[in-house]
């Protein structure tokens, strides 16, 4: 199966704030747009593979299937694996995003922080250590 590309479909209250809020804190631009549809595109020094990301309004009447049109924030984790954990916590904490987790380190070697978009999408930044 020759997968061409790949993008992650989130339905949210607001996807313009959403999608404001990861551009301007994760370097993801618009590809398109239209009412109550927001696609972004990954940044362009992301790795081959990085997933698009798409936000779609709640509610609407074009999603399928429709059993399943409720808002993704409950238990999701947007994550992203970066170089400097530290670095980039600094950076997107200095640009105002609201910070959930402070950085912290767990046993198996994992070192993050999750910052939580205005529609309640917590974005988790990793680094292995």
């Amino acid at each position: 199966m020759p997968i061409t590309a790949t993008a992650i479909s989130l339905n949210v209250p607001d996807p313009q704030a959403s999608a404001e809020f990861l551009s301007r804190h994760v370097g993801y631009t618009v590809a398109m747009q239209a009412d109550g549809f927001i696609s972004l595109a990954a940044p362009d020094d992301a790795p081959t593979g990085t997933p698009n990301v798409i936000f779609l309004k709640t509610g609407l009447e074009t999603f399928k299937p429709a059993h399943r049109a409720g808002s993704a924030g409950d238990g999701l984790l947007l994550a992203f694996v970066v170089d400097d954990v530290d670095g980039i916590f600094r950076a997107v904490r200095d640009a105002g995003a609201q910070v959930v987790t402070e950085p912290e380190t767990e046993p198996w070697g994992e070192r993050y922080f999750q910052i939580e978009d205005p529609n309640g999408i917590i974005v988790q930044f990793v680094e292995w250590v």
